[in-house]
This record gives C-alpha cells, structure tokens and sequence, in this order.
C-alpha cells in the first residue's frame, strides 16, 4: 500500500463535505486534484469509497467504514506532528514526578491538568508516597524530582529549593476532651496521647508522656478520627473529605506552630529542564493561590 496522508485528507474532506468540489474549496486545491487523489486511495486500497452514480460523493459501506480509519489516522498524524514540534522545542518527552501525599489536593489537581494542556504530548510517570518515600524515589533514579513537605535537612546528593508553605494546627476528634473550643495550653495537651510524624532523622517533639508514631499524615487523622489521640496536622489533611466532619482544630497559642515547608527535591547536578521548572514556578503559586483568602 502507498497511500498517503494527505490523500487520506482529501478522503476526509470529500466526505464530510459532500463533494469533490466542496472538498477542493475547503482545500484550496483544484477539483481533478482532489477527485484524481482520491481515486489512486481507492487503488491502492482496493475498495470503491464512493459511489459515483448521484450528483454528490455519497460513501460505500466500504467508504464508511473506512473513513473512521482515516479519521483516527490523521489524529495520530496530527498528535505525531504536535509531539515532533514541542520535543524539537525543547520540551520533555517525558517526566517522572514524586509528590507527597501530605500536599494539598486541590493545588496538585489543578497542577496536573493545566500539565496536560501545557504538555499534551508529555509521558508522566506520578508516583505517590510519604514525605520520606517520594525523596527516596527521587534517590533511587525512581523519580527525576519530588514535591513534599520538607521534613528535615537533606543529604548531600540532593538539591532543593523552596516553593510555599501550608498551614498546620493542633486537632482532635469532634468528641474528644478538648474539642469544647476553648483554647488549650500543653499541660492539657499533655494529659492525652499524642500522635507524632515519624520519619528517619526528624525527630518530632513530644508534649505528652504517651506517644503512638506513623510515618503518614493520612493515618494520623484516621487515628485522631477515632479519638486515639490528638495531633498536629496540616490544616489541608485536616479538612479533606471525611476529616472535615470528624476532626476539630484546638486553638493552642503555646505551640506558636509556624507553616509547613514545601519543596522541590532533585538530584544534586542533574539538569533540570524546562518541564521542571514550569512545575516549580507553577506549583508554587498554586501554594500561594489557596492560601489567599477569597474577597
């Protein structure tokens, strides 16, 4: 077969068109062009596409069938010529990202679509983990970079760089001793068990005698939903779907808990590329954008 594509185009025309000579005006080519095109697909083909007996091109069986090849076809054509354009641009072919779990939702949602419509043609590997998990994949060669709250200094193979902060309180189950709303010092805090981070090298502070650890932020609230305990959370976690019913914040000026950092890990003397960098500048607003309280 020695079909081409354009004369799968000029297929494509004529039908949707009605007739070689609309085709050649929507075209800008001449009709016995576009007739003659035609005709040398259904040689090389072997099937007749239109019926020629009525005054406008009206498709076979065979035509029609077939035109659903042509369309997707040219699609691909047409994604083909798109992805040659950017990579020759410089753009990625393809990008491997770790991301927090612990980071707010709606912040990577809105990263990941404004992504496709940036990069349409971009591969994306998305891997998920804990703050510890996604720095060890980016370790591992598993990830090219990684956003996650930072939990401590990094080793010295890595590179960072900072992009915004998210909140973080103090909170309880809904029927839990301190949930009356009154503001709390840590002498009531340390009446109760206290839920702690765990993660290598970090060590959180405990403010109670009685203390149960995890290493994900996720379970933590599901320990503090089921009054296990209290915890300090970020305030994205805390409010995400169930959390928002189940868990309230107590005010405790004591602790004077300032926001949590969030960063971009990479490994030290890799380049980073234009794909990276648009997530970092971008990623970074977002962060910023749902902190601003609406007017």
């Amino acid at each position: 077969m020695e079909w081409t594509v354009e004369q799968l185009r000029q297929f494509v025309a004529t039908a949707d068109s009605g007739s070689f000579s609309a085709a050649a005006r929507q075209l800008g080519k001449a009709q016995s062009a576009v007739s003659t095109a035609v005709g040398m697909l259904e040689v090389d083909l072997g099937v007749v596409l239109f019926d020629r007996s009525h005054r406008n091109a009206q498709l076979t069986d065979a035509g029609r069938v077939l035109l659903l090849e042509a369309r997707e076809l040219l699609r691909q054509a047409e994604q083909l010529d798109q992805r040659a354009q950017a990579l020759s641009g410089g753009a990625d072919a393809e990008l491997s990202l770790a991301i927090d779990e612990a980071l707010p939702y709606t912040a990577v949602a809105s990263l990941l679509r404004e992504m496709a419509q940036q990069y349409p043609g971009l591969e994306l590997l998305l891997l998920n983990g804990t703050a510890s998990e996604v720095a060890d994949y980016v370790g591992e060669g598993r990830a090219g970079m990684a956003l996650h709250i930072d939990r401590g200094p990094v080793l010295q193979h890595f590179e960072q760089r900072h992009l915004g902060t998210v909140p973080q309180g103090v909170f309880v189950a809904t029927d839990h001793p301190l949930a009356d709303g009154r503001v709390v010092g840590l002498q009531q805090l340390a009446q109760h068990r206290q839920l702690l981070m765990h993660t290598e090298d970090v060590h959180e502070r405990a403010y109670s005698p009685r203390v149960w650890r995890s290493d994900s932020f996720y379970n933590i609230a599901d320990m503090v939903a089921d009054k296990l305990g209290w915890a300090v959370l970020p305030v994205n976690i805390a409010h995400y779907e169930g959390n928002r019913q189940a868990l309230r914040e107590v005010p405790c000026p004591a602790l004077a808990l300032p926001p949590l950092s969030v960063r971009m890990l990479w490994r030290q003397g890799a380049q980073r590329s234009p794909t990276a960098q648009y997530v970092e500048r971008r990623f970074g607003q977002l962060l910023a954008e749902i902190q601003t309280p609406e007017p």
